[in-house]
């Protein structure tokens, strides 16, 4: 079953959740973390939202983050996949 779309208000805070796939690792490693950040923040810029506060574990990732778009969650989220 498909998941149900997302309900965004642009200038709210959104929290969002990532996880790996059958809750595989996404993290191995110290550079994956950087990579990821250095990715968070381009994305951020590129589709307008702005990132409050992250926290990303081995299997998975949460974001506080305030679109500034009715798609800017979506978009980021793409660009980061």
């Amino acid at each position: 079953m498909a998941r149900l779309p997302r309900f965004v208000i642009s200038g709210q805070p959104q929290h969002v959740i990532q996880r790996g796939n059958n809750r595989q690792e996404i993290f191995c490693a110290d550079e994956g973390y950087r990579f990821f950040l250095q990715r968070l923040q381009a994305a951020g810029e590129k589709h307008g939202g702005d990132i409050h506060a992250y926290i990303l574990m081995t299997i998975h990732l949460h974001l506080l983050v305030t679109p500034h778009t009715e798609d800017g969650i979506g978009k980021l989220m793409q660009r980061l996949g």
